[in-house]
């Protein structure tokens, strides 16, 4: 057998794969991780940082949507740069910004104060998750991308699984510790590894096949050989930044992430408040239970980006975590309010969300490339990033308005179901590859 013949075979081709995961799927999974844990740690934060500072939910709720809100208008031309001026730097640059401005949270004394870092955080982390999308299609054909943004993804459920007890351990150990309250700390220990991270992304990450000076060349062109194929075979509606923004498909893309972001970040920022009114008592174990729907949440997404792969099949691959996702959300709202039902409830809703994370975010990558894919991935984001929005601020209005959060969570019911039927009425032979 020749050598020519060896570089092409199949299970050569899979080693060649390998080998680009093990280069860049941990320093992506780290990121997100740390990405998610400083967005998040506000929920847990909150529980102490509300009454320290005399804020109430509405300031909670508006401060936690203006990061949205910034995040969604940075989103486009964030991820134009990083096209334009490469995936390490731009990553970095993104990382050591956001990770210095929510270890400034710790010492916000007023609601202005307040409302200016959040929003410059979403100013500063906008684009961290389309721009890593879309660097994961210049390296992986889209017949291996859901396992491989799967392992991305996994850093969302990760950062809660991890973050929840971290947090809670911080905010009762640190407390008082150099005249500092536990929740300060909580933001200064969780935004050091988002800075230290970003320092080293540089060092350790290629913008792209051609700059990746630990492959061979003889690698090289065979990753653009497999990626070349993949796009010739792919059903593109265009390249450049417009197509993105006339395609009717990216807005439907958009509002299915709208829906199931809503619906993440209503478990995400509420759910510490939820299980303390249902009677779990202490930051230490409520950190703990938010970690139990966060477990069963990386199992689920894992297996279902796999499965999905393995059949070439997206479109019941989402539909049917949406339905698992529903059921638990209805099931949360029907509880007797116990903590055992409420944890149980939302561990069945989190496997179903998160299960349909990484299918999801193969399809864009199907009709989209180019700048288009740059600007449509963005887009997308940033519409479903409205949800993240919605679930802090809408449901802190409403919540002050009736006393509960079940208009959130029905809220997420209507926008999933409507999700199903957008999913479905997409044409079978085209996005499953």
């Amino acid at each position: 057998m020749s050598p020519a013949s060896v570089s092409v075979s199949p299970a050569a081709t899979a080693a060649l794969f390998r080998r680009v995961s093990m280069r860049i799927v941990p320093l992506i999974f780290l990121g997100y991780l740390f990405a998610y844990l400083d967005r998040i740690n506000l929920g847990l934060a909150k529980l102490k940082m509300l009454d320290a500072l005399g804020f109430n939910e509405l300031v909670y709720g508006l401060g936690g949507g203006l990061f949205f809100v910034a995040y969604i208008v940075f989103e486009v031309p964030s991820n134009i740069i990083l096209q334009k001026v490469g995936a390490r730097w731009w990553l970095a640059r993104i990382m050591i910004t956001w990770g210095i401005l929510s270890g400034l949270t710790a010492f916000v004394t007023d609601v202005w104060q307040f409302y200016l870092l959040r929003f410059l955080l979403g100013v500063a982390e906008a684009g961290f998750v389309p721009g890593v999308l879309l660097y994961l299609t210049q390296w992986y054909p889209s017949r291996r991308r859901a396992r491989i943004i799967g392992f991305f993804l996994i850093g969302l459920p990760a950062a809660s699984l991890l973050g929840g007890p971290l947090s809670g351990w911080i905010m009762s150990w640190f407390d008082g510790a150099n005249g500092w309250m536990g929740w300060q700390w909580l933001f200064l220990l969780e935004a050091a590894p988002a800075v230290l991270l970003g320092l080293l992304l540089p060092l350790m990450l290629s913008s792209s096949i051609r700059t990746a000076g630990w492959l061979s060349e003889a690698e090289k062109e065979r990753l653009e050989t497999v990626l070349k194929a993949d796009r010739d075979e792919l059903p593109t509606q265009g390249h450049d930044i417009g197509a993105a923004f006339r395609s009717g498909r990216v807005w439907r893309l958009g509002l299915v992430a709208f829906s199931f972001l809503t619906a993440t970040y209503t478990i995400s920022f509420w759910l510490p408040t939820i299980l303390q009114e249902a009677g779990a008592s202490g930051p230490s174990a409520i950190g703990w239970l938010t970690a139990i729907p966060s477990a069963c949440g990386i199992v689920a997404l894992l297996m279902n980006g796999f499965l999905s792969d393995r059949a070439r099949e997206r479109r019941w691959h989402i539909i049917v975590p949406f339905a698992l996702a529903i059921a638990g959300l209805a099931a949360a709202i029907a509880t007797d309010g116990s903590v055992l039902f409420v944890t149980l409830a939302i561990t069945l809703a989190n496997i179903g969300i998160v299960a349909s994370y990484p299918v999801f975010w193969c399809l864009p990558g199907v009709f989209l490339q180019g700048a288009a894919a740059a600007a449509g991935m963005a887009l997308i984001s940033s519409i479903g990033n409205l949800g993240g929005f919605v679930a802090t601020y809408a449901l802190a209005w409403t919540k002050d308005l009736t006393g509960n959060a079940a208009s959130g969570f029905i809220a997420a019911i209507v926008l999933l179901a409507i999700s199903i039927v957008t999913i479905h009425r997409l044409p079978a032979g085209e996005v499953n590859r």
